[in-house]
């Protein structure tokens, strides 16, 4: 359950009848994305309400009439994916700060400088997004915005979502050490093993984590990898 302070109220009116619910803000792109199934653990209480700042629950026959149901979760899931969440002054900015964070972070992860096939360090697309005057919604998902925010930033920076691949090449030993970072970071392709014991792979990933990918590479095996980038 999420204390009464940090909740929000998520509204949704039908048929002239309005119904709430007091909710974690932090959970409503989870929740409009499908990664949450039990929302009434983020709830303050499990109930519908007419009024939540008055208290004033919703009726039995007006909640069943409306959805058909009585199980506050399903319910609490429709109020939010069709209704509308009455965040404060300092709730919006929080969350906006945190969404343009996600999604900095998301474009540097993906994307290339076209011109130079570098990534782009995520300080030189926050100031593109400063000066593109970019608006990024609280309430909408990272996933949403993104081909929006791309579109206003190209006029600023030459940026393009892009994958590479990367062939690996590692002792026997030192497979076990690797694999599992390995296919979190990316995508394996192909593998074989070699007669001499050596494991071969190829492995996509996206392009802005080429270097996240090779640190991580040469520190689990200390140096005893041999990489090579096959298509951009």
């Amino acid at each position: 359950m999420v204390r009464l302070e940090d909740a929000v109220i998520a509204r949704y009116e039908h048929k002239g009848h309005r119904f709430e619910i007091l909710v974690d803000p932090d959970i409503i792109d989870d929740v409009k994305s499908g990664k949450i199934d039990n929302i009434v653990d983020y709830m303050v209480i499990d109930e519908i309400f007419k009024d939540a700042r008055k208290g004033e629950r919703a009726s039995e026959e007006t909640i069943k009439e409306v959805f058909n149901t009585t199980d506050v979760n399903k319910i609490a899931r429709e109020i939010i994916i069709k209704g509308q969440v009455q965040l404060t002054t300092e709730q919006r900015r929080k969350m906006l700060e945190e969404k343009k964070r996600r999604i900095i972070m998301e474009i540097a992860r993906n994307a290339i400088n076209p011109q130079t096939k570098a990534p782009h360090p995520p300080k030189r697309i926050e100031l593109a997004l400063e000066e593109a005057k970019v608006h990024i919604d609280p309430l909408k998902s990272v996933e949403e915005q993104i081909p929006v925010v791309l579109k206003a930033l190209k006029p600023i920076i030459p940026i393009r979502f892009e994958k590479v691949k990367i062939a690996v090449k590692v002792s026997g030993d030192m497979y076990g050490k690797i694999y599992g970072e390995l296919t979190r970071m990316g995508t394996l392709l192909q593998e074989e093993w070699q007669r001499d014991g050596s494991w071969i792979g190829l492995v996509e990933i996206p392009a802005g984590m080429q270097g996240e990918f090779l640190d991580m590479l040469n520190k689990k095996t200390h140096g005893n990898v041999q990489t090579k980038i096959l298509r951009r």
